[in-house]
């Protein structure tokens, strides 16, 4: 017999699934066509979906639902429909704001969103992608062009920095109408995380790296002025191989030439095939290649929770593009085998997380032997002999993101405690702090908002790193558990494939991530196994 809360749920299906299915498509459109048309048709999209969720009437009707129902619910069915009732909670009190907020919101994300689809650096007077900015930080000797690419990477950064902080503020404005402090505190509350644990994990992480960070930053350093011919006293941002420091150096170990030529499609596909995975009907509806007026980044998006799964990318042959291809397909690969038996709401990933966690030990592969040798092609005396430099090299990778995720953390919580503050000034305090690059002389410009995730994906960053966590628990369990130690099966055992479908895909979001994580390890969330993998 059908319950109140399940004819609630269920008519709450009827209306937000082709809502749903309608943005993420024209996401997609945006982001592969930079045109302005689908621009105003997603943020029309948008305002009825928020418009649904802010209805007052049902977000009141479903809690008092859940108290009238909770309590006499024992079976694993009822679980599941209270976890679906939580999930749509935790959306309703997200979006409790007036329609009028809900209109400017979304057309100033919007607004925001197409100037990074459009946007193209200059150098040299000429417009410049992304990748040519980052070739240019990684390679070039010539100190005034790469000081030069390097300041364009944040001329978008006056572009959007006024209405990034006018964002701020109608965020929190929304959040206060729903309860919060502030749109930091809500986002995270309302994501099953806890603000608390989320910033004593990220100091304990970093109390546990400092001694390898301070050595590892001294040694680069050094390096540095011995080849820009200066003291260590005189770097300045642009003298470091990424734009914001996110990444290192280019590698001692280049592997560019073994993917030079090489189908990454073909190479990610042979990946997944030998875990027992089809990643053939993604591939066909993946946008993979350079082109104006596209998106420059990559994201997975799952359109309709029915299957419908996609990966944009800017492919070239090389390392990075194979790792983001990897990466991406990490995602791909778990909204594919999500069980599509299960509700709506539960149809989806355990956590943000959870699929970070995924696509991250996914990307890490492009640094093990095993997998270099099979999938691209690289001799296995070779490959072995490589590898503790390869993995050394994914030590200093993980090391010099942790310190760059502890920037973005800081700077975006201080940012929605107040967006009035001195930005400027407090984005290269942190830099300092927990980078340790010096910010250049007599700059004042809005270099934090040159940083996408501030308007697209806001309060996400720290997903990154904890996943990465995750991924390392996840990595170890499976190769201990699953394949008795054996790296090679590691990178090509269908159990490993068999291990991650049943355990860790299918479940959806059933059960919120801690549960997930301690039903699939054995273990909860630690700081100090990520840290030692650093240390």
């Amino acid at each position: 017999m059908t319950t109140p809360l399940e004819t609630f749920i269920d008519q709450q299906v009827q209306e937000f699934q082709p809502l749903h299915k309608n943005i993420n498509e024209l996401v997609w459109l945006m982001s592969t066509t930079g045109k302005q048309e689908y621009e105003q048709q997603l943020g029309a999209a948008m305002q009825q979906a928020r418009q649904l969720l802010a209805d007052p009437a049902r977000s009141t009707a479903l809690r008092e639902l859940i108290q009238k129902e909770g309590r006499s619910m024992t079976t694993r069915q009822d679980e599941l429909l209270m976890r679906q009732a939580k999930l749509l909670d935790n959306q309703f009190r997200a979006n409790q704001m007036p329609p009028e907020l809900i209109a400017k919101i979304t057309e100033l994300e919007i607004e925001i969103q197409s100037e990074f689809v459009k946007f193209r650096a200059s150098v040299q007077g000429k417009p410049t992608a992304d990748n040519d900015l980052k070739d240019i930080l990684a390679n070039e000797e010539d100190v005034a062009l790469r000081q030069e690419a390097w300041e364009a990477s944040k001329q978008i950064g006056p572009l959007v920095a006024d209405k990034l902080r006018q964002l701020a503020h109608l965020r929190n404005e929304a959040a206060r109408h729903a309860g919060f402090r502030n749109y930091y505190a809500m986002r995270l509350e309302t994501d099953e995380l806890d603000e608390r644990e989320v910033f004593a994990l990220f100091d304990a992480l970093k109390r546990g790296i400092d001694p390898a960070w301070t050595r590892y930053k001294g040694e680069l350093d050094a390096g540095l002025a011995r080849r820009f011919n200066i003291t260590p006293e005189q770097l300045r941002p642009w003298h470091y191989a990424d734009p914001f420091f996110q990444e290192p150096q280019p590698s001692s170990v280049n592997l560019d030439p073994y993917f030079a030529g090489k189908d990454l499609e073909q190479l990610t596909r042979a990946y997944f095939t030998s875990l027992g995975m089809d990643i053939d009907a993604t591939l066909k509806r993946s946008d993979l290649y350079e082109r104006e007026g596209k998106e420059q980044s990559a994201f997975c998006t799952h359109i309709d929770r029915a299957g419908d799964v996609r990966v944009l990318c800017n492919n070239r042959p090389n390392l990075k593009w194979m790792e983001t291809m990897l990466h991406e397909f990490g995602h791909a690969v778990y909204d594919q085998y999500l069980d599509m038996s299960l509700p709506y709401f539960l149809r989806e990933v355990a956590h943000t997380l959870t699929t970070e966690a995924i696509a991250i030990m996914s990307g890490d592969l492009v640094s093990e032997a095993a997998w270099l040798t099979r999938y691209a092609g690289v001799p296995l005396a070779e490959a072995q002999k490589l590898e503790a430099q390869l993995s050394e090299d994914k030590r200093t990778a993980r090391l010099i993101f942790a310190r760059w995720v502890f920037v973005m953390t800081h700077f975006e919580r201080a940012l929605y405690n107040d967006p009035d503050q001195d930005l400027n000034t407090l984005w290269w305090d942190l830099v300092e702090e927990f980078q340790g690059v010096q910010r250049p002389d007599d700059r004042n410009a809005p270099d934090w908002a040159a940083k996408v995730h501030f308007s697209i994906a806001p309060v996400y960053y720290h997903n990154y790193l904890l996943g990465a966590m995750i991924s390392a628990q996840l990595r170890d369990y499976m190769l201990q558990n699953v394949v008795g130690g054996s790296r090679e099966a590691y990178v090509s055992d269908p159990r490993i494939g068999q291990y991650m479908i049943e355990r860790l895909f299918k479940p959806g979001a059933t059960r919120d991530w801690r549960n997930w994580l301690q039903r699939a390890t054995g273990q909860g969330l630690s700081a100090a196994a990520y840290a030692k993998r650093l240390s």
